[in-house]
């Protein structure tokens, strides 16, 4: 069986959004008790990420990380179409996860207790962003 859902967000700059809950709820209307959860965002700067959930520390050293290793308006970026967050975002995607299987028991997705599922904007405005769910199983 095959199951399949659009879900629509609007992000804030710069940020990480758990959206945990939404897949899970998902993955319940499914039906589906045993399978994977692929979940696929359909944007070239923005990403999706599987994280530590209990210290927010975590995702805001990340973005720290990032801003260090991939600045916004670098002079050798040549496309910077939409402002100097413009490539920085796109690479940011290309090096994280534009998506994630994960694995579906007992009609849930079985995550670890510190995990969550993150939609992470690499944008500096807040944009809107589709994020495709398809669950399949028995």
């Amino acid at each position: 069986m095959v199951f399949q859902q659009q879900l629509n967000f609007t992000t804030t700059a710069r940020s990480t959004t758990n959206i945990t809950s939404q897949i899970q709820q998902i993955v319940a209307q499914s039906g589906i008790q045993i399978g994977t959860c692929h979940i696929f965002v359909q944007h070239t700067s923005a990403s999706l990420m599987l994280c530590e959930n209990a210290d927010p520390d975590v995702r805001v050293d990340l973005e720290t990380y990032m801003q260090h290793i991939v600045p916004d308006g670098d002079p050798m970026f040549l496309h910077q179409d939409e402002g100097p967050d413009d490539m920085s975002a796109h690479i940011r995607t290309v090096l994280t996860n534009p998506d994630l299987t994960v694995p579906v028991n007992s009609g849930r997705c079985d995550l670890g207790i510190w995990q969550g599922i993150y939609l992470w904007e690499h944008r500096t405005q807040r944009h809107q962003r589709r994020v495709i769910v398809t669950v399949q199983g028995e």
